[in-house]
């Protein structure tokens, strides 16, 4: 006598001879190693089985997927830059302005360096 399935677990150990059964049992301890070694506070693997079946004059073909989703394992921050004459800057474009000195300004700073020079030496 022929042995009848009862059970969804019955048939899912028995697809692709048991290998369908060892994928899923891969991908589901890779998505607890990738959710253990996440590197932020909070994220998230996913594990998508998929079941097919195809009837046809009283047979019935059965197909299985099985894919993951897998959370990132290295997250860069982001690293602002501005853009100034169609180049990347790491300097704000206001904050370059605001520690520059004048040109009037800078030679007039000059012209008192050097007094303040001669009057030491002298």
């Amino acid at each position: 006598m022929s042995r009848v399935l009862r059970t969804f677990r019955e048939m899912l150990g028995l697809l692709s001879r048991g290998d369908f059964s060892r994928h899923c049992d891969n991908l589901l301890n890779e998505a607890i190693q990738a959710v253990e070694e996440c590197p932020a506070d909070k994220c998230k693997a996913e594990i998508t089985v998929k079941i097919t079946l195809d009837y046809e004059l009283g047979r019935i073909d059965i197909k299985a997927e099985a894919k993951s989703k897998l959370p990132d394992t290295v997250k860069f921050m982001k690293t602002p830059f501005w853009a100034i004459d169609g180049q990347l800057s790491v300097e704000h474009p206001n904050q370059i302005d605001m520690f520059r000195v004048p040109r009037a300004a800078a030679s007039r700073q000059s012209e008192d360096d050097d007094e303040g020079e001669e009057a030491a030496a002298s």
